[in-house]
């Protein structure tokens, strides 16, 4: 004797299909903070991390291998010079801040001006450190000293090539009109910008940390 088939009550089988799902499910996305950012966020607070690995190692040789003096007899570091590049950083962290309020105000002209003025005082930065390097008199290879010296600053430095790199995108998108008014259209500047500002202040504290001391 066959079963009667039970017929689904109206509506059920969309149910069942609504609640039928395959793989994993959606990521939770919060509404305070896009993706984009909450992504650089993390990243540099990984990079805060490898940075503070390198300072620990400094530390280490400078307070226990040699708590005599620091730096080292006979190196010498250009603080001096050393200054007027990181003048010529920190003018860069308020160029970037005026390309940001620029794009968020609707003002390209200001957003172009100022990604094209960090971008110029990044490379600016780079260059007389790569000269500083050429005309120390020491290389990473002359014991600890030189080898952490170079560590550290040499780290910041492929961090202030990662961000030109970033600002190159920005700039060249900006000049072929890539941005807009709209609010969601900006994180191609402002990721750029927070990681800028991130080179910024680690620039700072290994300035500090290094020739000051």
């Amino acid at each position: 004797m066959e079963s009667a088939s039970v017929p689904l009550p109206h509506g059920a089988g969309g149910h069942a299909a609504e609640h039928e799902h395959h793989g994993p499910p959606e990521a939770n996305q919060s509404s305070r903070i896009d993706r984009q950012t909450l992504g650089i966020l993390l990243f540099i607070i990984s990079e805060v991390m490898l940075f503070g690995s390198f300072f620990a190692s400094y530390f280490f040789l400078r307070v226990v291998v040699n708590p005599a003096a620091w730096p080292p007899h006979p190196f010498e570091l250009p603080v001096g010079v050393a200054g007027m590049n990181t003048a010529i950083l920190v003018s860069s962290s308020f160029t970037i801040h005026y390309a940001l309020e620029g794009i968020r105000k609707g003002n390209k002209q200001a957003m172009k001006l100022g990604l094209a003025l960090t971008w110029l005082l990044g490379l600016t930065f780079l260059f007389v450190q790569i000269n500083e390097y050429v005309h120390l008199g020491f290389s990473i290879r002359t014991e600890s000293f030189g080898t952490i010296f170079y560590s550290l600053t040499g780290l910041h430095g492929a961090h202030v090539f990662i961000g030109l790199t970033l600002l190159t995108a920005a700039t060249i998108r900006a000049f072929r009109g890539h941005f807009d008014k709209e609010p969601e259209k900006h994180l191609g500047v402002e990721v750029p910008g927070i990681y800028w500002h991130f080179v910024d202040i680690m620039w700072i504290i290994v300035f500090a940390t290094v020739y000051i001391l």
